[in-house]
């Protein structure tokens, strides 16, 4: 029986590696091990490289912060200590000393504000006291001197400057509450604090979980692992390369960072879900979008709110999915609970709470078309600067406030505009279109753009109408009556008035052998009409007349002049305003009329600094003179007499009762073009493919435009209106509507008008019994006719003429509130008592 000697192993191993198969194999597992360690030394090292390039230069990505226009504090006006503290807050201050933007300390009775070095202002601190709710005095700190009034730092509308439109707002570490550490780690990664980038009791778990479900149904990505691929790689890529790459980057931030850094870079990154068109980026930009707060202030609930949000934003959004958002709110509570950082009764007290978005963070507020319309403005302007790339901070003429009226205003509005077109037949039997609109405010004087809307929701439609070219209509019909009122100016023929009259009948006009036959509203015409009574109702026959009176030549150029659109062409049609404009064109114009003759270009951009605070622009606003300011102030009486009497009567009627002009405008849409000394605002609606709205401007835009003004001029610097100023050379004259002449003292319905001085009547009405009267009422005719002519301000160098001008011109308003309409307009009523009932409603 043979025997078998048996091999020691390490004979075996020795006999196998000298093998030929045995050393290919070892030679195999060596290059395999050299090649591993290789590969993980070049990727440890371009990671590392990668991670300290970003980590000098910024985690976050640099980019262009927008902000809105500063908020003044006057002494007197109403507001509190939370007020001024609220506002400081959404522009990023805090009471930490080494916050870069400022910071605030509240006193018993007063506010201190420190602005820092990124602050928008080279001005001192101040002092805001308060007595009585209402703002008692402010105090510099440089100098302990008093001052008038304060500008709060701007609000951020948004940080980043590219189609992501995200917003972030940066917070320490230190600046977070415990309550939202704890809940994060809670949901996401309860060890954070305990493990080295990786945690192994959750992998496992996961493994398991894994297997069980025969599905990747849970996650074992730390905090550390989260941020490496938020930060440094590619979200949307999903492949075993990413994640060795996560894993080597986790070790690197592991070695680098501290656990507070760590979680100071996720909180200032996380992904938040989207409010309005922003996305969300981080704690400090979720507490003030969806609650309205400071970080630092959030409660439980809150907190686990925004925690909650990490796992699937658009998921749980507490906007669009208040229900869900509150469920996951809750499981989050649990789970804090469970690692002991609240006790039972503070997660069933929280649990029941209702989820309370807070309203200040909505779309409005965000302006988005205006954030486009800067996006713009900036490429075209300053295309040698990297706004994408460099932590330019721009600052716009945006006022917050208003935006926020233009937004409620929409709403309101557009509400009365959608009830009316489902009333019209055409939409009887089929869901009607959803009309769109456009509105943007301005100051008349610097062309600031104040508040802008353009359409009725961004996230639906990014299609900016504020930028869309449509038929203006009659409201352009002002620039043809100024164009008719400046040949007053013109020595070598006769002058145009508001007493000029033109026949108002069915006329067809030939242009280039071309007929033209254009027609009233309605149908309705009045036969022989003054240019008072033509643009106050807005009548069509008489204004192309005028224009033709004038040559179309002129109605061209002082349109182009006022910034509107250079293809407009001299034909009958643009009397009509046939020519398509944009709405910001048109508030560009109507600055001419506002402002004396002299045109204010839009602009929505006032300063820009660079990353290390030097001035890159400072906006100078480009005027030129464009009308003679006694034809704009002809104009702006004219367009007043149609707020009062005109198309635009329902201004009056729906309680605006400030001194304003304005203007109806109807072609496909409906305009409302129209200002007070302080504001300009144009409203369009209309439909996106061009077909009719069949709703008058005065039925569709006027009461956008109403419901926003009311509101603006309620704020402190919109709510000092004046009175609009005749300038040098204006003559005031008390007119009879029936001859056009210097209204006597028995003359019913006499109207204060004014006119270029010389141009105004000089003979007094002899229909009303002037020619058979006494030599004493002739001597008060006299009188009467001197006394007109006496009220032309500045002839004689000095302000009195136009104060008397002014005073003048309220006579006016109140002879026009209790003298009946103008026979064109509404007839007068004959019975006595039916006059005095109508009288109650004017």
């Amino acid at each position: 029986m043979a025997v078998k000697l048996r091999i020691p192993k390490k004979d075996r191993l020795t006999r196998f590696f000298v093998h030929p198969v045995g050393r290919t194999v070892l030679a195999l597992f060596v290059l395999l091990v050299t090649g591993s360690l290789l590969t993980f030394t070049y990727y440890t090292a371009k990671y590392s490289r990668l991670i300290d390039a970003k980590l000098r230069s910024g985690t976050f990505q640099n980019t262009a912060m927008i902000f809105a226009a500063p908020q003044v504090v006057s002494v007197g006006d109403l507001m509190s200590a939370k007020e001024v503290i609220e506002q400081l807050r959404r522009s990023g201050y805090t009471e930490s000393r080494s916050n870069l933007l400022g910071w605030y300390h509240e006193r018993q009775d007063a506010v201190e504000i420190f602005p820092g070095p990124d602050s928008y202002f080279d001005q001192e601190g101040g002092v805001v006291y308060f007595a009585g709710g209402s703002v008692s005095r402010l105090v510099s700190t440089r100098d302990n001197t008093e001052r008038t009034q304060y500008l709060l730092e701007p609000e951020l509308l948004t940080n980043l400057f590219d189609k992501n439109r995200e917003k972030r707002r940066l917070v320490k570490f230190a600046d977070l509450p415990k309550v939202m550490v704890q809940a994060v780690v809670s949901a996401e990664d309860k060890r954070f604090f305990q493990h080295s980038g990786f945690d192994p009791f959750r992998v496992i778990k996961s493994a398991y979980v894994d297997l069980r479900e025969r599905r990747i149904a849970e996650g074992a990505s730390t905090l550390s692992m989260q941020l490496a691929g938020m930060v440094w790689l590619n979200r949307s890529e999903r492949t075993w390369r990413r994640k060795a790459a996560e894993v080597l980057i986790t070790l690197q931030i592991e070695q680098k960072l501290t656990k507070e850094q760590i979680f100071e870079y996720y909180a200032n990154q996380i992904d938040l879900g989207r409010r309005g068109s922003f996305a969300i980026r981080g704690f400090g930009e979720g507490a003030q979008a969806y609650f309205g707060k400071d970080v630092r202030d959030l409660t439980v609930a809150e907190a686990a709110t925004l925690a909650g949000l990490i796992h699937s934003p658009s998921y749980t959004n507490p906007i669009r999915r208040p229900e869900r958002a509150r469920a996951r709110r809750n499981v989050v509570l649990a789970l804090m609970r469970e690692n002991g950082y609240i006790t039972k009764q503070q997660e069933v007290e929280a649990a029941v709470l209702p989820l309370t978005v807070a309203k200040t963070g909505a779309e409005s507020a965000d302006a988005p078309y205006f954030v486009d319309v800067v996006n713009d403005e900036l490429q075209d302007e300053f295309q040698n600067h990297d706004f994408q790339s460099r932590s330019y901070r721009v600052y716009t003429t945006l006022d917050m406030d208003l935006q926020r009226d233009a937004s409620e205003a929409v709403r309101i509005g557009m509400k009365e505009v959608d009830d009316q077109i489902r009333q019209q037949r055409r939409f009887r039997k089929q869901k009607p279109p959803e009309a769109q609109l456009a509105l943007v405010a301005m100051d008349p004087q610097t062309g600031e753009v104040k508040a802008l809307v353009g359409g009725r929701n961004y996230g639906v439609s990014q299609l900016n109408h504020i930028l869309a070219k449509r038929q203006p209509g009659s409201s352009f019909k002002p620039f043809v009556y100024a164009a008719a009122l400046s040949t007053a100016l013109d020595e070598n023929r006769s002058p145009i008035t508001s007493l000029t009259t033109l026949v108002d009948e069915p006329t067809t006009f030939m242009f280039d052998g071309n007929p033209y036959t254009p027609a009233n509203f309605k149908d309705e015409y009045h036969g022989t009409v003054t240019l008072r009574q033509a643009i106050a109702r807005s009548m069509n026959i008489p204004t192309v007349k005028l224009a033709e009176m004038i040559g179309y030549d002129k109605v061209v150029a002082l349109a182009r002049s006022a910034g509107m659109n250079l293809n407009i062409q001299p034909t009958p049609a643009v009397a009509l305003g046939a020519y398509e404009v944009t709405p910001i064109e048109i508030a560009g114009a109507y600055t001419v009329l506002a402002n004396q003759g002299i045109y204010a270009k839009p602009n929505c951009v006032k300063l820009i600094r660079d990353d290390k605070g030097n001035i890159v622009h400072s906006y100078t606003p480009l005027h030129r003179q464009v009308l003679d300011p006694r034809v704009a102030y002809l104009m702006v009486d004219l367009l007043q007499e149609v707020v009062r009497s005109g198309t635009a009567a329902g201004v009056r009627a729906r309680g605006f009762t400030l001194p304003a002009g304005g203007k109806t405008g109807t072609s496909h849409d409906g305009w409302f073009a129209g200002f007070t000394s302080r504001l300009i605002c144009i409203v369009w609606v209309g439909f996106d493919d061009n077909q009719e709205l069949n709703l008058e401007g005065s039925r569709s835009a006027l009461p956008i435009w109403t419901e926003f003004m009311k509101r603006a001029h309620k704020h402190r610097q919109y709510r000092n209106v004046s009175e609009f100023e005749p300038p040098d050379g204006i003559a005031i004259a008390r007119v009879d509507p029936a001859t056009g002449a210097l209204a006597a003292t028995g003359c019913p319905g006499a109207q204060l008008q004014a006119f270029i001085a010389g141009t105004q009547p000089l003979e007094v009405c002899r229909l009303h019994g002037g020619i058979l009267a006494s030599n004493t009422q002739v001597t008060d005719w006299e009188s009467d006719a001197q006394g007109a002519g006496a009220m032309v301000a500045g002839t004689d160098g000095s302000k009195s003429g136009a104060g008397r001008a002014g005073r003048a011109r309220n006579e006016r308003e109140a002879d026009n509130s209790a003298q009946p309409a103008a026979k064109d307009t509404q007839p007068a009523p004959k019975k006595g008592w039916f006059r005095r009932f109508l009288n109650v409603f004017k």
